[in-house]
């Protein structure tokens, strides 16, 4: 039975005028802005040459046509799990076929929240630089900051209201920089020819600092991974068709500036920046406030998408849970405070480290190529789950494999200048993935189970036992064993051991974690004539699972069908119909003195409970009243030490 209605992948192939305008709004942000800084990047320290602009306009199309439209467009947008994308949900479509997998999902997913830390800050200093057109000795620094400290202030009141201009506002924005392209255009249409990959090879092979130019080009791809992470909020043909209109300005607006470059031949391009100088001087001020605009919207759908896809990761178990706050009804949408007020740490550290954009574009580009590379053996799996010919696989994976990785050595030459910072940002986000599951799985290794049938009689005995004051009404454990066959020994300890739980109904419950994004459906099982419940949640990986709400729509369900009475048993309260009380029991490990850990072991489970301090508690985290919860510490001993072999000694008068 359905708690809840769950999210269905219906809306995936409908389009709507509606559905094309918000991910006109959504979707293309990142990829959107990429023209304020690509061709600044390709040129910075390279002389204006017709041979570069005609090759970088060539690498430019045709990197849009495989990696966005082939990759992401046609082939990846295919891979929805119930109507959700991101690299996630796609590992989360995969993971029972090749468990390794989870190798690059972690790679993928922190190298994208590193880009999310990048973006913000060299989209808004690209356009506000822009207003150093009217002062060229104009300090953007406060200004961006600024920006940036009240965007990611704004979350935690929600962006249902904003998020309705987004659309409408990244339309006009799209349509201006295509009319400024056609406008910049006119002053030299043969650059047109540029879009031949004769230019490309021509680049690439024959100029002699062409390959590395790749480090530039690839900036105007980098929005593909976050295209792919929100067809759950568009629906995959509503993105399809407005890529049409979106590639179409994109195009237009990079041969407009490579028009104006084939016409500044010579000198280098210095501070300058090519998308501005294609702009009327008459309307210069209100493009740079659209540019401000749209990089702010693109730097918004960065951040709603890291707080979706951290919180993918805390129900995949692949990150600490954190505090998760919903400011409104809008669906899908959340605030996640932690990773806002860190995120916004970082990009003002990046702003105050870098200063300009044009040093920012070296730490920009290594964390979302690898992210790339990552989803592309993803999608390899995914093609070979679906039964695709296997040659076609092979010839799309050496296909995207080979740009990438090309993508890849590009970018390492930025290493030195920046590109450290992402990499850096990428393995410590790596790190505590790594940490988090390596030492959740130690800790359920060691998990003893005994037999639950075994304990059903002593547990009827001890609820009927009138010598043993009673520990509650109803009361309840959270287990990890997955069905009613098994049952935890540091349970049955803490019932019958530690200090005897007299109750009237004992109830199991047990959250599993499904492989699809919104499933909220749970069994029942009604044992000893309603003393014994044991409850299975299964929920989809983007689901909260708030237990105290979900377990009294569920005790309503079974009293509604007669399959239990939550009547109290004591004679007065029975008498007058009051409900008895509930008690919740959560049991919280602790790393034990008594443990003998090699220094393996040791380094990953001191700092897994470091990292688990720092995240919620466990009532917290299951969305538990604290009322009526009790929690009990157990030691976790992985490795006992040696015997030790004590002799007693006689007392000598």
């Amino acid at each position: 039975m359905q708690i809840s209605p769950t999210n269905t992948s219906s809306h995936l192939n409908k389009v709507s005028w509606a559905g094309l305008l918000i991910s006109v709004g959504i979707v293309f942000g990142d990829i959107g802005t990429s023209p304020l800084y690509t061709f600044t990047a390709i040129l910075r320290e390279n002389p204006i040459d017709e041979i570069i602009v005609l090759g970088s306009l060539s690498c430019i199309f045709w990197t849009l046509f495989f990696q966005t439209t082939v990759k992401y467009i046609i082939i990846t947008l295919k891979a929805d799990n119930k109507g959700e994308g991101g690299i996630f949900s796609l590992y989360a479509l995969v993971r029972k076929y090749r468990p390794w997998l989870i190798i690059p999902a972690i790679m993928g997913g922190s190298f994208l929240l590193a880009d999310g830390i990048i973006t913000p800050p060299i989209s808004v200093s690209s356009a506000i630089e822009g207003l150093r057109e009217f002062d060229p000795h104009l300090d953007t620094l406060p200004i961006v900051i600024g920006i940036l400290i009240l965007l990611f202030g704004l979350q935690q009141f929600g962006t249902q209201n904003i998020g309705k201009v987004f659309g409408p506002a990244m339309l006009i924005w799209f349509s201006f920089i295509g009319v400024m392209g056609v406008f910049g255009l006119s002053a030299a249409p043969w650059v047109l020819k540029g879009l031949n990959p004769y230019y490309a090879w021509q680049l690439l092979a024959h100029y002699p600092k062409g390959f590395w130019l790749l480090g530039g080009v690839f900036l105007c791809t980098t929005g593909a991974e976050a295209l792919y992470s929100d067809m759950g909020h568009c629906g995959r043909n509503n993105i399809r068709v407005s890529w049409i209109f979106i590639k179409i300005m994109l195009v237009l607006n990079y041969a407009g500036q490579a028009a104006w470059l084939v016409n500044h031949q010579g000198a280098p391009l210095g501070i300058r920046n090519p998308f501005y100088f294609i702009v009327p001087q008459q309307i210069l001020g209100a493009a740079i406030v659209l540019a401000t605009l749209a990089t702010i919207i693109a730097s918004q759908a960065l951040i709603s998408g890291s707080f979706t896809l951290i919180s993918e990761a805390m129900r995949l178990y692949l990150w600490p849970r954190l505090k998760i706050v919903y400011p409104t009804d809008f669906r899908g949408q959340m605030y996640v405070p932690g990773v806002n007020w860190v995120m916004m740490l970082g990009c003002i550290g990046i702003v105050l480290y870098f200063k300009e954009s044009k040093n920012m574009e070296a730490a920009f580009g290594l964390a979302v190529t690898l992210t790339m590379l990552t989803t592309t053996i993803l999608i390899n799996t995914w093609l070979y789950i679906k039964r695709v010919n296997i040659f076609v696989i092979s010839f799309l994976t050496i296909l995207f494999l080979t740009i990438e990785i090309a993508f890849l050595i590009a970018n390492l030459k930025k290493f030195p200048q920046g590109g450290w910072i992402s990499i850096l940002l990428g393995f410590v986000l790596m790190y505590i993935m790594y940490i988090w599951t390596r030492g959740r799985a130690i800790k359920n290794k060691l998990a003893e189970f005994e037999p639950f049938s075994e304990h059903i009689p002593v547990l009827k005995q001890l609820g009927n036992d009138q010598s043993v004051a009673k520990y509650a009404t109803n009361l309840i454990y959270l287990t990890s064993a997955h069905n009613s066959n098994l049952i935890e020994s540091k349970i049955i300890y803490s019932i019958f051991n530690r200090f005897p739980k007299r109750a009237d109904v004992y109830w199991f419950l047990h959250v599993n974690v499904l492989d699809e994004p919104y499933a909220t459906r749970y069994t029942a099982e009604v044992l000893e004539n309603g003393d014994i419940v044991w409850i299975t949640f299964n929920l989809g990986f983007r689901i909260e699972p708030r237990l105290n709400f979900m377990f009294r729509l569920v005790v309503e369900d079974l009293v509604r069908n007669k399959e239990i009475d939550i009547i109290s048993r004591y004679e007065s309260l029975s008498h007058n119909k009051i409900r008895g009380d509930f008690n919740f029991v959560v049991m919280k490990n602790f790393l034990s003195y008594e443990n003998d850990l090699n220094w393996t072991e040791n380094f990953i489970m001191r700092n897994y409970f470091l990292i688990k301090s720092i995240g919620l508690s466990e009532q917290a985290s299951y969305g538990l009243d604290t009322s009526n919860v009790t929690v009990e510490n157990v030691p976790l001993i992985l490795n006992r030490p040696h015997e030790i072999h004590l002799v007693r000694e006689t007392i000598s008068n």
